[in-house]
Formats: structure tokens, C-alpha cells, sequence
């Protein structure tokens, strides 16, 4: 009843209704999400300058370090927004470059500054919001060490930069706890937003359903705010009337990513099977699209197996959707990162990390590949 309470508290409090009473369980978040933000930046520069035997770039070069790969694709949208002359583009989702776009015209105009609000401003939401879903199944305790975990992941520098990870995570998270909370045109909202996000806010549709499913099994009564659920795909109509407004052709993305990333669907095994292949690669190569690709898929399939017997069911559902959607491609690429988004992964390591050996493991694994995968990202290597 307890974690019932502190999460209707929570849709009238600082997330929803506005700053009024942020209880201490929130502000020791808060600072940890800072802390790790801080520390990150610092570790960053310090990383590049040391490595590369340079100084940082012009400007604020201890931003500029982090605008890798998508990012700089993200800051272009917000800037120009999607043309004809970049149709390739219309790809990307468009909420995170409208979100960056819209706080970069309220402040000074620099779109990287505003890309990094925009993470960070997520991030503490999705932290907060974390803390308070796990809290109504487990102790405290567990709560605690899942936003730890999730906060210390070896990719968790994608939660900070100008990717999309921590703004979709914030909403996915924000639009289950409002479902558990029963607010269910708030959970539809932000589903929908979800999906403008990521092509995994489609994940949201089951996941919501499970959800649904297991309140009428609690009190065997049918409730019609469970239609809001059917609002979920508007984001990706969105999605489709960018693409044709592009391209002229709603479903254009589908070509663009066989053009783009000469990537497919498949069956899972097929992109394993792709990256047992890679092992044979030189060293550096066979590391970071062999064995780290296979190892976090791996991860998110024992979790995902996990979850059904250890978990809410709908955090199963959200999982092995999400799962299932993110490698059954033909060859598998940045599961490292997509990884971030399977958050029961985090609850899953805050109940291992009981054991007092088992949370050193954990948490020293985190640590230390964290450090490594960042140090390679600020240099421009490729790192998820």
C-alpha cells in the first residue's frame, strides 16, 4: 500500500503536477544522476586530452567531444528539419531534434547545448520515475540499486549525450507507471510520444495490454479507459506522415534502412550467426562487433527469460518485445546501447546484487566497461 501511495503522490508531485514537495528518496536520485553526469563530462575530457595527447576543441569542446555518429544527425534535423534534399533522414524519429529544436530557440540558439538539456532533463525523469515503478513491487533497497545499476551501465553515456536513449526511456517509463497508477490517458499520451521517439514505443502496445489483462484479473471489472492504450499509435502515424511528406511514400523508412544500413529483418539467428562471424576480424573489430554485440544480446536474452519468473508481467512483455524486435535483423548492431532501454535488466541486477559478491561483480563490470566504452566513444571510435 505503501509504494501504491508514494506513486500517486508522484502523479500530483514533481514529475506531474509540478515541483511542490520532492521527497528525500528523489533528491538522493537527483544527486546521483548529477553526480554521474558531472563525473562523466570530467572523465570525458580528461579521457580524450590523455589519450589523444591534444586539447579539447574550440568552444565547448567538452560537449563537442560527445557529438559522435547519430548525434550530429539529430542536431542537423533540429536545425534545417527534414527536406527532400536529405531524404535518408527522414529515418530518424522526429520528438528528440523537435525537442531540441524547441529549447534551442528558447534559449541561445546552440543546438548542442539544448541537445544535452534535453538528455539531461530527461534523464532525471527517467531516474525518478524508475525508482518510484520499482518501488511498488520491491523494498526500497531494490529500488535504490536499480537506478544505480542503471546509471553506472556500461553504455550509460548515452543517457547524457544528443541521442535519443534517455527522452524515450523517461517516456516508456513515465507512460507504464501512469498505467500501474491506472491514469490511463496519460499512459496512452505518452506512449505515443514514445513511439515518435523510438520504433520500439510499438513495444508499449502489448506491454500496456499485459497491464490491462492483469487488473482485470484483480478485480474482474472491465474499465474503458483501457482504450486510451489504442492512442499508442499515433505517434508512429507521425512517423508515417514525415516519411511521405519527405518522400511521398509513408512506409519509405522500411527502403531506407536496407539503403542506409544495408540492414534487414531476419531471424534472430541470422545476425548471431553474422557476428559469430566477425570474430575473426582484426582484434579491435572482433571485440566491439563480435564479442560485445554477442555477449549483450546474450544479456538481454537470459533477462528477458528471467523477468517472466521473477517480474511483473508486463515488464516481461516490455522486454521480450523489445527484444525481440531490436535482433531479429540480419546482421545485429549497437546492442550495447539498445540494451539501455530493457530496463528490467536493472531491476533484475538490483535483486542479484543482494549478494554482497554478486553486487562487487556487478558493479565493477559496470564501471570498468563504462570507462572503456566512453574513452573510445570521445575519441571517435566506434562504440555503439
Amino acid at each position: 500500500m505503501k509504494g501504491m501511495q508514494d506513486s500517486e503522490g508522484m502523479l500530483r508531485g514533481p514529475l506531474f503536477g509540478g515541483l511542490r514537495r520532492v521527497p528525500k528518496d528523489d533528491w538522493i536520485v537527483i544527486g546521483w544522476v548529477m553526480a554521474a553526469k558531472v563525473l562523466l563530462l570530467i572523465f570525458g575530457a580528461k579521457s580524450f586530452q590523455i589519450i589523444q595527447d591534444k586539447p579539447l576543441p574550440g568552444g565547448h569542446g567538452w560537449l563537442e567531444i560527445w557529438n559522435r555518429w547519430d548525434s550530429p544527425h539529430y542536431l542537423r534535423l533540429a536545425q534545417v528539419g527534414y527536406d527532400t534534399s536529405n531524404v535518408w533522414k527522414a529515418w530518424f524519429y522526429p520528438l528528440f531534434p523537435w525537442t531540441v529544436r524547441f529549447v534551442a530557440r528558447l534559449g541561445t540558439g546552440d543546438y548542442l547545448v539544448a541537445a544535452f538539456i534535453v538528455s539531461g532533463v530527461a534523464l532525471f525523469a527517467a531516474a525518478l520515475v524508475l525508482r518510484r515503478l520499482v518501488q511498488l513491487d520491491f523494498p526500497l533497497e531494490v529500488a535504490q540499486r536499480t537506478v544505480v545499476f542503471f546509471l553506472i551501465f556500461p553504455t550509460a553515456y548515452f543517457l547524457h549525450i544528443g541521442y535519443t536513449e534517455s527522452l524515450f526511456l523517461a517516456l516508456t517509463l513515465s507512460s507504464i507507471f501512469a498505467a500501474r497508477c491506472e491514469r490511463w490517458w496519460l499512459a496512452g499520451s505518452l506512449g505515443a510520444l514514445a513511439w515518435m521517439a523510438r520504433a520500439n514505443g510499438f513495444v508499449l502496445l502489448p506491454t500496456l495490454a499485459v497491464e490491462a489483462a492483469l487488473q482485470y484479473g484483480s478485480n474482474k471489472r472491465w474499465q474503458w479507459q483501457w482504450l486510451w492504450i489504442a492512442v499508442i499509435p499515433a505517434g508512429f502515424g507521425v512517423y508515417l506522415l514525415l516519411n511521405f511528406h519527405v518522400t511521398g511514400d509513408p512506409f519509405a523508412f522500411l527502403h531506407m534502412r536496407q539503403d542506409v544500413t544495408s540492414n534487414s529483418f531476419a531471424w534472430p539467428w541470422v545476425g548471431m550467426r553474422e557476428a559469430i562471424g566477425d570474430l575473426h576480424r582484426h582484434p579491435n573489430q572482433a571485440e566491439m562487433v563480435g564479442v560485445q554485440e554477442l555477449f549483450f544480446v546474450a544479456l538481454g536474452f537470459v533477462c528477458m527469460v528471467e523477468s517472466w519468473f521473477k517480474l511483473r508481467p508486463t515488464y516481461a512483455m516490455w522486454i521480450t518485445g523489445s527484444w525481440i524486435l531490436l535482433n531479429c535483423v540480419k546482421f545485429i548492431q549497437s546492442q550495447p546501447r539498445y540494451d539501455l532501454t530493457l530496463f528490467p535488466i536493472f531491476i533484475l541486477f538490483a535483486l542479484l546484487a543482494a549478494n554482497r559478491f554478486w553486487n562487487f561483480v556487478l558493479t565493477m563490470w559496470s564501471l570498468l566497461f563504462l570507462g572503456l566504452f566512453a574513452s573510445l566513444f570521445v575519441r571517435g571510435w566506434w562504440s555503439f
